[in-house]
C-alpha cells in the first residue's frame, strides 16, 4: 500500500447547502468530483484529528453509498486519521451517526445521504460533515470547506484495496484502523434509556396495532430491531424495511403525498391504531392517526406539552427551538411552561449551540424533523417512540388515540392551521427574481390591508445566535399579520434541480368549533394573498404548487 498525491482541478458549485453537498449521482461520479470534496473536508479539519480519535462514516444505503465509503476510507488513511468507525454494510442513519460520534467521543463524522431526495443511478447523492458534538458543521466550517474546494491542486489517497463492509470487526488501511460496527446497537441502547420500553411493550401486548413504513430506507433495520424486536410489536408491523439503493423507486419523503400507501391504510376501514413513516436517512418522521396526518408543527408542540411522560425528560425541558417557517404552535406551549422558544433559520445546525448551552431541549422543523438534545440531529424514530410512550402513558389512565391527543391539545392551546406549498424545479433565475422583488416590496408592505388581514410586519429574517453571536441573514421573507397569521417565502437548499420555492401559510384559530375546518379552506385567503404579493403564478409559470403538505 502506498499513499499517492493526485493532481486535480477545482469543480464549480461545491458549496454545501442547508445540509451538505447534494447533487445528482452522475455529478458525483465524475472523475475526481467526490475526491475533491473529501480532500477539502480533510484539509479543513486536519487540526481536530488527535491521536487515537475516531472518524465515523456511514450513509443511508442509496446508490453510490458503498463506492463513496471506499473512497473516503482510502483518503482518510492518506490524511493520517487514526481510526474510522463504519456501519456494517455502509449503513448508519443520520441520527445514529450523531449518536455514535457522541458515545465514542469521535472528532467528527461523514454522512452520505441526500436525505429525503430520490435515489438510484438517476437520483441524488449527498455528503456532509458533522462535528464532535454530533451535529452538522456550522457555516464557518462549511464555508472553509467550500473555499478549499476552489483552491485544490491535488488530493491524497491510498492505493489500498476495498474493505469488506459487511463483516463486523477490524482491519487496517496503511496505519489506520477500520472498525465495522453494528449500525443499530448504540442507537437502540440510547432509545432504551430515554423511553419507557416496558410500558410500550405492555401497550403492544394489549392488542395495540401499528404500521411503520420505512419507505425502503435506512430506518427499516432500526425500526425492525426496536419496535418488533425489543418492544414486541407483531412481525410485519414494520413494512418496506429493507434499505434499497433506489428506495424501491419511491420518493423517501414522509409526507401524505409520498407516503400515500400508509395514508390509505390509516384511512381504511381496518386502520391500525397508529401509523408512522421515516425518510431516506432516518432523520424525519410523519405521525398518523386514523384519518389524521399530524402536522410536524403540531407534533413538536404536543411532544413539548407532554415531555415528562418519557423517562428521559421526566425532569422537564429547558426550552424549545423551532425553525422560522415552522408554525407558532410550540410557542404557545413554551409560554404555558414558562420557558423560551427560539426561532432559528432552517437547518438543524442552528439548534446545536442552543442544545450545547442547555437553552433548548426539544427542537423541530416543519419539514417533518423533530428531535431533542439526546443527539445533535433530528431523529425520526425517536419521535415515533415518543408518541408510542405518550400513547402507552395515556392508555394507563383510559383509552387514548392519536386523534384524541391532537384534539385535546387544540382545545387547550388553539389550532394553528398550517400548510406548505412547494413550487419545485423552478427556473433558478425566475426564482431569484421573485425573491428579489419580494425583498424590494417589504418597506411598503407594513401597515397595508390585504383582504381581511392587516400586515403588522414584513422583513427578511435575520438570526443572531444567542450563544456565539454569529449572524445569519436573508433566511426567508416573513409577512406577519396583526392577528398572528403569517406568510413565509424561502428558497430551499435541499434540491438538486432548478430551485424550489417554499410558501408557508399559517392562521391561528382559538375556537374549538372551528378546529375541524379543512386546512386549505381555512388558509384560502392567505393563499390568494401570497400569490398576489409574490406574483407566484406569473413569475413561475405554474398554475398550482408541485406539492402541498
Amino acid at each position: 500500500m502506498t499513499i499517492q498525491t493526485v493532481p486535480t482541478t477545482p469543480f464549480a458549485g461545491q458549496r454545501p447547502g442547508t445540509s451538505g453537498l447534494r447533487k445528482k449521482v452522475t455529478e458525483f461520479q465524475q472523475p475526481g468530483y467526490l475526491k475533491n470534496f473529501v480532500e477539502a473536508i480533510f484539509q479543513t479539519i486536519e487540526g481536530s484529528m488527535g491521536q487515537g480519535c475516531a472518524l465515523v462514516v456511514g450513509g443511508d444505503g442509496r446508490y453510490f453509498n458503498r463506492e463513496a465509503i471506499q473512497t473516503i476510507l482510502r483518503m482518510a488513511a492518506a490524511h493520517g486519521v487514526p481510526r474510522v468507525l463504519v456501519g456494517r454494510g455502509g449503513i448508519l442513519s443520520t441520527p445514529a451517526v450523531s449518536c455514535v460520534i457522541r458515545k465514542h467521543a469521535a472528532f467528527g463524522g461523514i454522512v452520505l445521504s441526500a436525505s429525503h431526495n430520490p435515489g438510484g443511478p438517476d437520483g441524488d447523492f449527498g455528503i456532509k460533515y458533522n462535528i464532535d458534538n454530533g451535529g452538522p458543521a456550522p457555516e464557518k466550517i462549511t464555508e472553509a470547506i467550500f473555499a478549499s474546494t476552489q483552491a485544490l491542486g491535488s488530493y491524497r489517497i491510498s492505493d489500498a484495496g476495498p474493505v469488506d463492509l459487511d463483516q463486523l470487526g477490524t482491519t487496517r488501511i496503511e496505519d489506520m484502523v477500520v472498525e465495522i460496527i453494528d449500525p443499530v446497537a448504540d442507537y437502540a441502547q440510547l432509545m432504551a434509556r430515554l423511553f419507557d420500553f416496558a410500558a410500550i411493550r405492555t401497550l403492544f401486548a394489549s392488542g395495540f396495532r401499528m404500521r411503520f413504513d420505512a419507505m425502503h430506507a435506512v430506518s427499516g433495520p432500526y425500526a425492525k430491531a426496536i419496535i418488533e424486536g425489543q418492544l414486541g410489536a407483531p412481525a410485519g408491523t414494520v413494512v418496506n424495511c429493507d434499505p434499497l439503493e433506489d428506495f424501491g423507486g419511491g420518493h423517501p419523503d414522509p409526507n401524505p403525498v409520498n407516503a400515500a400507501d400508509l395514508i390509505a391504510h390509516m384511512n381504511g376501514p381496518d386502520a391500525p391504531d397508529f401509523g408512522a413513516a421515516s425518510d431516506g436517512d432516518g432523520d424525519r418522521n410523519m405521525i398518523v392517526g386514523r384519518g389524521l396526518a399530524v402536522t410536524p408543527s403540531d407534533s413538536l408542540a404536543i411532544i413539548a406539552a407532554n415531555a415528562t411522560v418519557a423517562p428521559g425528560y421526566a425532569s422537564g425541558i429547558t426550552g424549545i427551538a423551532r425553525s422560522m417557517p415552522t408554525s407558532q404552535a410550540a410557542d404557545r406551549v413554551a409560554e404555558s411552561l414558562g420557558i423560551s422558544c427560539f426561532e432559528t433559520p432552517t437547518g438543524w445546525k442552528y439548534f446545536g449551540n442552543l442544545m450545547d448551552a442547555n437553552l433548548a431541549t426539544l427542537c423541530g422543523e416543519e419539514s417533518y424533523g423533530t428531535g431533542s438534545h439526546h443527539i445533535r440531529e433530528k431523529d425520526g424514530l425517536w419521535a415515533v417512540l415518543f408518541w408510542l410512550n405518550l400513547l402507552a402513558a395515556r392508555t394507563k389512565t383510559g383509552n387514548a388515540s392519536v386523534n384524541e391527543i391532537v384534539r385535546e391539545h387544540w382545545a387547550r392551546f388553539g389550532r394553528n392551521f398550517y400548510s406548505r406549498h412547494d413550487y419545485q424545479a423552478v427556473d433558478a433565475t425566475a426564482a431569484e427574481g421573485l425573491m428579489d422583488a419580494l425583498r424590494a416590496s417589504l418597506p411598503a408592505l407594513a401597515g397595508r390591508t390585504l383582504g381581511r388581514y392587516r400586515v403588522a410586519e414584513a422583513d427578511d429574517f435575520e438570526y443572531t445566535d444567542p450563544v456565539d453571536g454569529s449572524v445569519s441573514t436573508r433566511q426567508g421573507i416573513r409577512i406577519a399579520m396583526v392577528d398572528g397569521s403569517r406568510i413565509v417565502f424561502r428558497l430551499s437548499g435541499t434540491g438538486t434541480e432548478g430551485a424550489t420555492i417554499r410558501v408557508y401559510l399559517e392562521r391561528y384559530e382559538a375556537d374549538p368549533a372551528r378546529h375541524g375546518i379543512d386546512t386549505q379552506e381555512a388558509l384560502a385567503e392567505l393563499i390568494a394573498i401570497a400569490d398576489q404579493v409574490a406574483e407566484l403564478h406569473r413569475r413561475t409559470g405554474r398554475t398550482s404548487p408541485s406539492v402541498i403538505t
